[in-house]
């Protein structure tokens, strides 16, 4: 998988096993960007696909771009229509503020604006508490899940913080402000390498607050200036 690029293969796949429950969500796997659940990757599609021909992983011939930044293809978009029950009729790979992939219910971690910061924070399944945003984890699935495509919020598998097309349209890593410690500490050796590739430092992630700083917005965004954390120098979020 890690010699595996969206722009190496001819194929994304879809992913339909939610829509029992959240009629309208279309995931949309590609190699560098697992299903929400984390337990789908293009290659377990793939197989998929090969085994059950008619099954809830389909091909989605690529072809051209029409917006290689935010990741928008004509054929995402065409499939989408359909499988959405012709609910959607546009979505964006690689941003969260504009057409964001819908989110069903059974994503391992939430990703929602923190504007204050000009960042993002992310919260997981497994964090109870309450976070930057005002609201816990069980309030943001409500907010986003159900197949809403909600500019701002989007439900994601925990790998994909690791993804180099991780919302590269809206500054990647480096929108991170906040995240529960425990999902700090599971990523922590790959996401230290990736801040590294991305010229952020090994110490990037010890810049990005945590419960133990705080869950308001009040209280981490003196941490986030003391330890001079890159997000107050990007492009406007909102």
């Amino acid at each position: 998988m890690k010699s595996l690029t969206d722009e190496s293969v001819e194929d994304f796949y879809s992913c339909l096993l939610c829509q029992s429950f959240a009629p309208n969500h279309v995931c949309i796997v590609t190699p560098e960007r697992v299903g929400l659940c984390g337990a789908v990757s293009w290659l377990d599609a793939r197989a998929s696909f090969e085994i059950t021909p008619n099954g809830p992983n389909q091909p989605i011939p690529k072809g051209p771009a029409i917006d290689e930044l935010k990741g928008m293809w004509q054929s995402t978009n065409d499939y989408l229509l359909k499988a959405s029950n012709n609910t959607l009729e546009e979505v964006n790979l690689y941003t969260l503020m504009d057409k964001p992939m819908t989110s069903c219910g059974c994503f391992e971690a939430i990703m929602a604006i923190v504007p204050e910061a000009n960042g993002l924070m992310i919260t997981t399944r497994e964090h109870s508490g309450m976070t930057p945003c005002g609201m816990t984890f069980s309030s943001l699935a409500g907010t986003c899940g159900g197949g809403m495509q909600t500019p701002g919020f989007m439900g994601i598998g925990r790998t994909y913080l690791l993804s180099k097309k991780f919302i590269p349209a809206d500054g990647g890593i480096a929108r991170i402000v906040w995240m529960p410690k425990e999902l700090k500490e599971f990523l922590r050796e790959d996401f230290v390498q990736r801040s590294i590739d991305e010229g952020l430092g090994a110490d990037f992630i010890d810049k990005i607050a945590d419960e133990s700083v705080g869950t308001t917005v009040e209280e981490i965004i003196p941490f986030l200036e003391e330890n001079g954390h890159p997000c107050f120098a990007l492009e406007s979020l909102m």
